[in-house]
């Protein structure tokens, strides 16, 4: 058993406080695994206006109240208040700063974003620094912490609390980088340590923040090992490539886990039946109930193929173009999709159903309700990503019997293997080739399979016996910690 840590874990999003997407979920789901392990975790997260404050004990952070903070010539005050996950012991730190913080939605196109999150890294930092919490392992996410390894090497660097402090920055989207004009480059406050920003950057007029986590952070891990080797290529870098090449070694994937108490079949409080590997009754059930309430018809083995995904380019929605009408006019096979975001896409399932009303249900928008109804209801789910840096709903599939439909990519070829007839293993079906015509084969697959309903099940049950959970996958995380400390 390692020695217990202490860890300082930065986020802009942790469910169910704040989330727009995977980061929540890990944000929120990693740090109660070390909590529960005993390691003496710090957690920060911005109070965001919009967070639902009804179910929580909110206590004022006595050491930390009404606190300046200068980010160049914006001068802002900061507090600290308290509060318990809800279901956990695990306390959370939110960063109380209304000129900042209180906007309709997490995030903004505001001029001032660089600044919400920088005063979120360094309130952080600072907030360590009055409590005298000394971490070993200070873990940033994504772009709007990124900047903490270089504040701890600079600005920081006087303090002996974090002589010791390790740093890691996980990716989970290289897409979304942070960058910002190089005139707002007083707002770091770095002072004489300006010149360890990127200067090539800087003369382009521009600053990166992940690309500065990147240069300066310990160790970065991704969210899956494929994902770690994909975003040092050409193809899938976006740009830091040749940064994230250069640290070699130190980028590592770690998959990451499930948090089962909230996606078990045998458990979902969202679902009218229950069901389990040895029992899988229920889940015919739940088919039945949710085409009789979205008003499919029904039918004997006719599979129903389920959707919850953002609508954006990543989620390779443009494959179906071509290829989902073409299914859906010489297959007998239902569909239900639950998502919103580009209008493109939106309008596609939209006219989608207006030509296949009896086959086709598209709900606009998201609910945590529905997305647990489809994901126990259907019979096989889709996931055609152009890139998928983790994936968890392919996770979440294989633990409901819902056999996933992907292409090799990211996580999604880390978590699912595709069925092989002559050995009956493997647990979904997985395609290559980002086209319509990859697209087709797999679903097309996927229905053949269904119709033998003794190789249907055993697919099932491959993928109910996988195990992502967070016991599993955060254990890693500890291992990394502890090599980092014993450096």
């Amino acid at each position: 058993m390692p020695a217990p840590l202490r860890i300082c874990f930065v986020a802009s999003e942790v469910a169910p406080l704040a989330k727009t997407g995977g980061l929540a979920d890990v944000s929120s789901a990693l740090p109660r695994y070390l909590h529960g392990k005993g390691h003496d975790v710090r957690l920060f997260l911005p109070f965001y206006s919009s967070i639902d404050t009804k179910a929580l004990e909110l206590a004022p952070l006595g050491a930390v109240q009404n606190v300046p903070l200068a980010l160049g010539t914006h001068r802002y005050r900061f507090s600290i208040v308290t509060a318990r996950l809800p279901g956990v012991s695990l306390p959370i730190h939110l960063v109380h700063c209304p000129a900042l913080y209180h906007r309709p939605g997490i995030y903004s196109a505001g001029a001032d974003e660089h600044l919400r999150f920088l005063l979120l890294t360094r309130a952080a930092i600072e907030t360590c620094q009055r409590l005298g919490f000394a971490p070993q392992i200070f873990h940033c996410n994504d772009w709007h912490t990124a900047f903490a390894p270089l504040y701890l090497r600079s600005v920081y660097a006087w303090d002996r609390l974090f002589a010791g402090t390790r740093t890691v920055l996980t990716i989970h989207n290289i897409g979304y980088q942070g960058i910002f004009p190089a005139a707002s480059v007083g707002d770091l406050g770095l002072g004489d340590a300006q010149n360890l920003l990127h200067q090539d950057e800087l003369r382009g007029g521009r600053i990166n923040s992940l690309r500065h986590g990147i240069l300066y952070a310990d160790v970065i891990t991704t969210v899956s090992p494929t994902y770690a080797r994909e975003i040092c290529t050409d193809e899938y870098g976006m740009g830091l490539q040749g940064a994230l090449r250069a640290r070699g070694a130190a980028v590592i994937g770690i998959l990451n886990g499930v948090d089962y108490t909230e996606w078990n079949p045998a458990t979902d409080p969202h679902l009218p039946h229950h069901y389990s590997a040895e029992d899988l009754a229920g889940k015919t059930r739940i088919k039945q109930f949710l085409l009789r309430t979205l008003k499919l018809e029904l039918g004997r083995r006719v599979p129903l193929l389920g959707m919850v995904s953002r609508m954006t380019v990543q989620k390779g929605i443009d494959l179906l173009f071509e290829s989902l009408p073409r299914v859906l006019a010489t297959r007998n096979v239902r569909a239900v999709v639950l998502g919103s975001g580009e209008s493109r896409y939106e309008e596609f399932f939209a006219s989608l159903q207006r030509s296949n009303p009896r086959q086709v249900v598209f709900y606009r928008g998201y609910s945590e309700k529905l997305a647990h109804l489809i994901e126990a209801a259907s019979d096989m789910f889709l996931m055609p990503s152009l890139y998928e840096p983790c994936g968890l709903n392919q996770m979440y599939s294989l633990k409901y019997g819902t056999v996933p439909i992907v292409r090799r990519t990211g996580g999604l070829g880390d978590s699912v293997q595709l069925y092989d007839p002559d050995t009956g293993s493997g647990t979904g079906i997985v395609f290559n080739d980002y086209n319509p015509q990859a697209v087709s084969w797999a679903i097309s697959s996927a229905i053949d399979l269904y119709q033998n309903r003794a190789v249907w099940t055993r697919i099932m049950l491959n993928g109910m016996a996988q195990d992502f959970s967070w016991d599993k996958q955060g254990a890693q995380y500890v291992d990394l910690y502890s090599r980092l400390v014993s450096q």
